[in-house]
């Protein structure tokens, strides 16, 4: 049998592999001033480094990514559908805002309360769960025909989706090879997919399943909905607007099918790392020899080896301090639920560990908070933006749904620029934020002062290319942050103030939007201006250090 140079250990199967020898973990320079947590972390990521991109790792990075694509698949739904269901059920433009806030109500709460729950039950239930919910909810949602049950469903479906970021960032970061981290902000190429996708079939049943002519009647007026009109008189009703139903129904079905992939085609594994913070140490051994061998290879970590870091950790602190730990082993799962609970609350402390951990924390809640306050205004009334100032310039509804095809497209290019900014050394991931985010306001304040065939087209593909590029490389980062066990709590809170400034901004924009139709554009450029002070005042040793 062969002997690794490296490890000192035997590579003759993962179940004959032998620990090193004791002075190896102890001489270690690379796990100097490292917790027990960390030093275990150290030997996974080794372990996955030492495999590279498997087909393990290409199965997450895929079924992660679709995560990503239900998120904005729903996300531009609404916003496609709203002109058109408003139509057929008669709320009036600043209601349309109810729709959005009550999507964005099931986001928010559904990234705390899956962030959180990442952390506590594991990536593997939240993993599946997130997605079920939100086929089910969603495959009901073009049944109703009065709009509370519309809404009352569209929240639910948010609760699930509202879960997929934090989730499967963190998961993707926990099997990554550490040298192809840029692959998290690949993610989000499946942003723009979503939008894609969402905006051609809404292109193929929108227009072609609505009330007379592209909403109009004979007389090219807008036909108006049933309950507004007298008895008799040409109206919108469900069975001449079955458009935007046939597009929430596909919608949901695709939900389904993400499902199907996540929980009955592939085995997905719980992360090692999660393991590892809650003493499950021969678990985590396990996972890694199922990841090993589905990528051909035989895993080189041992119970041996992490039984080890555990002695060496308590014959270091036999004389000082007893309190519960983190990756303890065996020793963690014996604890008093009294002493489990301390080391619940030790974990929540690394988010404001040190004065540097503090401000990065509370920045990033800042830069989550006026992103979403600006894309979510973007997201959910561009379409209706688009559709008026169209108007104004004789310009179809389907030829407008079909710009909406065009501008999405070119957030693909934008994530590539973001995951090319990985690669910079030291300033890459805050200089592609701090530009985009610029570039960003910069076109939804130029989209306000002009309105021709061509700059709606232009000025939004601008507009949409710097928001991919800008999330992308901020999603990606955001987990890389924080160690693996406030991972998923860090990334969910986060995503939780987005979610909830993402709430309001709709309402405050509709209500604009019924007085001019540039003010909301306004709104969103101011928030997103704010991303770019907040980008720039961030500690840069956070940006593209190691991940335990």
């Amino acid at each position: 049998m062969e002997k690794s140079k490296e490890s000192g250990e035997v590579l003759g199967g993962s179940h004959e592999a032998k620990a090193p020898p004791y002075h190896d973990f102890v001489n270690d320079p690379e796990m100097e001033g490292l917790t027990l947590y960390e030093k275990k972390a150290l030997l996974v990521n080794r372990e996955l480094d030492s495999h590279g991109m498997g087909k393990y790792q290409w199965h997450i990075f895929f079924l992660c990514g679709l995560g990503y694509f239900i998120d904005l698949l729903y996300a531009q739904a609404f916003g496609l559908v709203a002109p058109a269901m408003k139509q057929e059920l008669g709320f009036s433009t600043v209601a349309e805002g109810d729709l959005f806030s009550s999507f964005n109500a099931g986001l928010c709460a559904g990234a705390f309360v899956w962030g959180f729950l990442v952390d506590i039950i594991g990536r593997q239930y939240a993993f599946n769960l997130t997605v079920l919910i939100s086929s089910i909810f969603g495959l009901c949602l073009g049944a109703p025909s009065n709009y509370s049950g519309i809404l009352v469903l569209t929240a639910f479906v948010g609760f699930g989706v509202g879960g997929n970021i934090p989730i499967d960032t963190t998961i993707t970061l926990e099997f990554l090879p550490q040298n192809r981290r840029f692959l998290l902000a690949m993610l989000s190429i499946f942003q723009p997919l979503g939008v894609v996708v969402s905006s051609g079939l809404a292109y193929g049943f929108v227009p072609k399943y609505a009330c007379g002519t592209g909403g109009l009647g004979a007389d090219g007026k807008l036909l108006e909905a049933c309950s507004k009109v007298a008895a008799g008189a040409p109206c919108c009703d469900k069975a001449s607007n079955m458009g935007w139903r046939y597009l929430l129904f596909t919608i949901g079905a695709i939900c389904l099918f993400v499902f199907i992939l996540r929980f009955v085609v592939f085995n997905f594994q719980e992360s090692p790392k999660y393991l590892l913070y809650r003493g499950k140490d021969e678990k985590a051994v396990k996972v890694l020899q199922h990841v090993a061998e589905f990528n051909g290879r035989q895993s080189t970590v041992t119970m041996a080896m992490f039984d080890a870091l555990t002695e060496e950790d308590s014959s270091i602190r036999s004389g000082g301090s007893e309190r519960p730990i983190l990756a303890a082993g065996s020793s963690q799962l014996k604890l008093s639920w009294g002493e489990k609970l301390k080391i619940e609350f030790e974990r929540y402390k690394l988010l404001f560990s040190n004065p540097t951990m503090t401000r990065l924390t509370i920045l990033i809640w800042i830069t989550y908070m006026f992103d979403y306050w600006g894309f979510s205004i973007a997201g959910s009334l561009l379409p209706q933006i688009l559709l008026d100032k169209g108007r104004e310039i004789s310009v179809s509804t389907a030829t407008t749904y079909r710009n909406y095809v065009i501008i999405y497209i070119c957030g693909i290019p934008g994530v590539l620029v973001g995951a090319l900014m990985y690669g910079v050394p030291l300033v890459g991931r805050q200089l592609g934020m701090i530009v985009s985010s610029a570039l960003m306001g910069v076109s939804l304040f130029l989209f306000s002062a002009i309105n021709t065939r061509a700059s709606n087209v232009g000025i939004n593909i601008m507009e949409y290319f710097f928001q991919s590029m800008f999330n992308a490389i901020l999603y990606g980062w955001t987990p890389e942050a924080y160690p693996a066990p406030i991972r998923g709590t860090a990334c969910g809170v986060a995503s939780f103030w987005g979610r909830l400034f993402s709430i309001v901004a709709p309402k405050i924009g509709t209500v604009l939007l019924a007085q001019n139709t540039n003010g909301p554009l306004y709104l969103a450029g101011g928030g997103v201006f704010v991303c770019t002070v907040s980008i720039a005042l961030m500690p840069r040793k956070y940006m593209g250090g190691k991940s335990f």
